[in-house]
């Protein structure tokens, strides 16, 4: 099981995807060791005093395909669940440096946390899907996927021409363009999406 996630992929209004869209996605995979179900409470990573939150759908493959068309795309994902894409930053920080990859700020144990998924045919239109998260109560990030830049389809696909998707593989789509930020031990983070609430647990 892979666990890929799709970088800088939402903006703030539909008006500024035409000068962003180049075809060029930002890809990056995390370990399986990573994810975190069952909304189990993590342990604030030692590795880090800065870890950055960001909420993003995530989309679990159904089925094995290689150079997938993007009129079969959606066909290839099965599920759906909201998720917590965790960021060492200060250890990003200290990786760009020497111009080193995102590994190591991207795949720390508890890195991935993510709901129970729903069955994608729940959702009528992969295009119109509102999802939100709050940290101690309190709205931090609202997002829908009519703002990203890149559809589930056209990620699926261009995934899809560099390796092999399998049964089972992971996809975070990308966080809104505004409202992440940083978490501390003790927060409470609740996502939901459409206003049902699936992922719950606290950072201890």
């Amino acid at each position: 099981m892979k666990i890929i996630g799709i970088g800088k992929n939402y903006v703030n209004s539909i008006s500024e995807i035409s000068a962003i869209k180049t075809g060029a996605q930002t890809i990056f995979t995390k370990p399986d060791s990573s994810l975190v179900t069952g909304n189990t409470d993590i342990n604030f990573p030692k590795i880090t005093n800065q870890l950055a939150y960001e909420v993003e759908l995530v989309a679990k493959i159904g089925k094995r395909g290689k150079d997938i068309t993007l009129d079969a795309a959606e066909s290839y994902i099965s599920e759906l669940a909201v998720g917590i894409d965790y960021t060492a930053k200060d250890v990003l920080s200290a990786s760009r440096e020497n111009k080193g990859p995102w590994a190591l700020a991207k795949g720390f144990d508890g890195a991935s946390p993510v709901s129970a998924f729903q069955p994608v045919s729940n959702f009528t239109d992969l295009k119109a899907i509102n999802f939100d998260l709050k940290i101690n109560g309190e709205q931090k990030q609202v997002g829908t996927t009519g703002l990203m830049i890149y559809s589930f389809a056209e990620i699926v696909a261009y995934v899809s021409s560099f390796m092999t998707l399998e049964e089972g593989d992971l996809i975070f789509s990308g966080t809104p363009a505004s409202g992440a930020g940083f978490v501390e031990k003790g927060d409470h983070l609740q996502a939901s999406i459409e206003g049902e609430l699936f992922l719950d647990f606290k950072m201890i």
